[in-house]
């Protein structure tokens, strides 16, 4: 049997492992524990009494016990502490979170260090746990890495639309031109702009205009799969990139969008008012030398679009 931690001769260190803010545990290497602080009394609502003898595991069903003992028997063997931090493990024993923060974490993040002990006789008889309220910490740097996701974001989005903005749409447009070269899978593009814009901006204002673009581009999203590029590519024209799609396939899906935008109903002062678009429809071809060209492709069929009376699509000819 391994000698008995003998507390009373450690009765002022014990009085000062009360008083810290962290948790302090110590068991023997059956994991029976033998020292419980006030952290650990306030955190898990149990005094030391009603877990004194008991085993970690007992007092923590949630403890993954293969693997914690792996940790420290390793930690016991080579003599040395072991840690656990909360980015690989948001915590070790379930504790609510009173930080004031509330509502951003409902249970506490905590690092953990498994501490052999030592006996006088050199033999490593108990570990020492020591749990760190972390809390504040990991929400800050959640919240941190959180913000800058949103900001990284919005800087590939157009602030009107929620598209793509028309920058990172190009390097759309460039990766996916070199994904064609390499796998030769078809891909199309679309582009149109809204007929008569200027005319309905100067007639019923800016603001009405902006809420027309954002209806254009709600549809947009709606209609575009989760793998296509859809953006804005300047004032009220746009452009969706279609990989793996061969031209009737853009076409089909150019077809959809424009009903359903010409059934737009737009209220405006006691009346309702409708737009139309105009689209042209482009294929990726191998004579193409870069991206740039299938634009001016599309863009092409887009003028074509207008002259032969708007409100329609048309699919660009293959020189």
């Amino acid at each position: 049997m391994p000698a008995q931690f003998d507390i009373t001769e450690l009765h002022w260190l014990l009085d000062v492992v009360q008083s810290i803010d962290v948790g302090v545990v110590v068991m023997d290497r059956e994991y029976r524990i033998d020292v419980w602080n006030s952290f650990m009394e306030n955190h898990s609502g149990l005094g030391a009494d009603e877990v004194a003898g008991r085993t970690l595991f007992e007092v923590f069903p949630e403890i993954e016990r293969n693997w914690f003992s792996r940790k420290v028997e390793t930690a016991v063997m080579l003599g040395t502490r072991a840690f656990t931090i909360w980015e690989q493990r948001p915590n070790l024993v379930r504790f609510k979170s009173y930080q004031p923060i509330t509502g951003l974490a409902d249970e506490m993040y905590q690092n953990v260090t498994i501490l052999p002990l030592r006996s006088t006789s050199g033999v490593s008889d108990h570990v020492c746990l020591i749990i760190y309220d972390v809390t504040s910490v990991a929400v800050n740097k959640r919240q941190l890495e959180s913000a800058n996701t949103q900001l990284q974001e919005l800087a590939l989005r157009d602030g009107l639309t929620g598209l793509l903005n028309r920058r990172h749409w190009e390097q759309c447009m460039e990766n996916e031109f070199s994904r064609h070269q390499r796998y030769e899978r078809p891909t199309s593009l679309l582009m149109f702009d809204i007929d008569h814009f200027k005319n309905f901006n100067d007639t019923y204002g800016h603001q009405l205009g902006d809420e027309v673009i954002r209806e254009v581009a709600r549809l947009t999203r709606l209609y575009a799969r989760e793998t296509d590029f859809a953006g804005r590519y300047g004032g009220e024209e746009f452009a969706v990139l279609l990989p793996d799609t061969p031209v009737d396939g853009a076409y089909q899906f150019a077809e959809r969008l424009r009903k359903a935008i010409a059934a737009l109903q737009i209220p405006h002062n006691g009346q309702v008012l409708h737009v139309t678009i105009s689209l042209g429809v482009a294929e990726l071809v191998d004579t193409m030398l870069n991206h740039t060209q299938l634009i001016e492709s599309a863009d092409k069929a887009l003028y074509q679009s207008k002259e032969n009376g708007r409100n329609c699509t048309t699919i660009a000819a293959n020189d």
